[in-house]
C-alpha cells in the first residue's frame, strides 16, 4: 500500500506516469471507492450528506467519462484502467492534502491564507491532470493542459448545479 501511495504522489510531482501504475480493474475500484468516500467527507462539511454523495458519485462518472471519451476519440481505449486509475489517485490524494483547508474554510477560519492554498491545490490538481492526459494521449502538454482546464470547469459547474 505504501507502495502505490508513493507512486501516486510520484505522479502528483510530474516523475512519474499513469502507465507505471499496475494494469488493475481491482485497483480502479478500490481508488474509486476511495475517491468517492474521500469527495464525500469534503463536500459534508459545507452540504447535507446526500448532496455531498450525489457530488462524490458524479464527480466519479465524470472523471471516468473524461477519461474514457479523451481515448476513445484518440484511440487509446486500452490505456483507460490505468490512466482511470492515475486520475482517481491523484484526485483522492490531493482531496486529503485540501481536508484541512475546506474544513477551516467550513468554519469561517483561515482567509487569505486558506485561500491561496486552495487556488495553489487547484492549480496543482490542472497540472497533475494534464500530466496524466500528456502520457496516456502522447500529446503536446499544452494540449493536455487545454483538455484538463475543460475538465476541470466542466467538473466545477456541474458540482455548483448539483450543490444549488
Amino acid at each position: 500500500m505504501f507502495d502505490l501511495i508513493k507512486l501516486l504522489f510520484d505522479i502528483c510531482l510530474l516523475k512519474k506516469t499513469p502507465q507505471d501504475l499496475p494494469f488493475s480493474i481491482n485497483l480502479l475500484k478500490v481508488l474509486a471507492i476511495i475517491n468517492v468516500i474521500i469527495n464525500f467527507l469534503l463536500m459534508n462539511m459545507s452540504v447535507n450528506w446526500f448532496s455531498a454523495l450525489l457530488k462524490a458519485a458524479v464527480g466519479l462518472l465524470l472523471m471516468g467519462g473524461f477519461s474514457w471519451i479523451c481515448l476513445f476519440f484518440s484511440g487509446k481505449l486500452g490505456r483507460f484502467y490505468q490512466t482511470t486509475t492515475a486520475l482517481l489517485g491523484t484526485d483522492a490524494l490531493l482531496d486529503l492534502f485540501a481536508l484541512p483547508t475546506i474544513a477551516t474554510m467550513a468554519v469561517n477560519q483561515g482567509g487569505l491564507l486558506a485561500f491561496l492554498v486552495m487556488m495553489t491545490l487547484i492549480v496543482w490538481h490542472w497540472l497533475i491532470t494534464g500530466h496524466i492526459m500528456r502520457n496516456a494521449l502522447e500529446q503536446s502538454f499544452s494540449f493536455s493542459l487545454g483538455l484538463a482546464f475543460l475538465y476541470l470547469v466542466v467538473s466545477y459547474q456541474v458540482t455548483a448545479l448539483i450543490i444549488s
